[in-house]
């Protein structure tokens, strides 16, 4: 389970570099902790549904971009 998490924090890692935002801006875009998003990014967190949702709409993307 960890490397599923893992490989999906780097996803986030990688769409937020490409967009150039910080940890910070993400979370205030996506209305979340920047903390959570910090463990996100480094696969300690198993992220819910809707947060899912909240990330690929903050990044501008779909959610299929993020698996």
């Amino acid at each position: 389970m960890s490397l599923i998490l893992e490989q999906f924090g780097l996803r986030i890692r990688r769409c937020r570099l490409k967009k150039k935002i910080s940890q910070e801006k993400l979370a205030e875009l996506a209305e979340l902790h920047r903390t959570y998003i910090g463990q996100i990014e480094c696969g300690k967190r198993n992220v819910a549904l809707k947060n899912i949702y909240k990330l690929a709409k903050a990044l501008n993307i779909s959610v299929k971009d993020l698996f």
